[in-house]
């Protein structure tokens, strides 16, 4: 089973987080991994659904622990 590839405008309509959060994301470095398919500005981006689940479940907070 290969891992599903995800544009911007499929992480926003099935995680909520809209394609310009996650451009802003990909700037300042933050957010889930990606694949850029060709160079510069006008590359197209996808996400692996993996890539976002794990990090989801970095972002995670457990009640009760250190940090909140």
């Amino acid at each position: 089973m290969t891992d599903e590839l995800l544009t911007p405008r499929q992480v926003h309509e099935r995680y909520g987080f809209s394609p310009q959060t996650l451009a802003n994301w990909r700037w300042c470095g933050h957010g889930p991994s990606y694949i850029k398919t060709s160079p510069g500005r006008s590359g197209r981006v996808k996400y692996r659904r993996s890539a976002i689940e794990a990090w989801l479940n970095a972002q995670t907070v457990k009640v009760g622990g250190d940090a909140a």
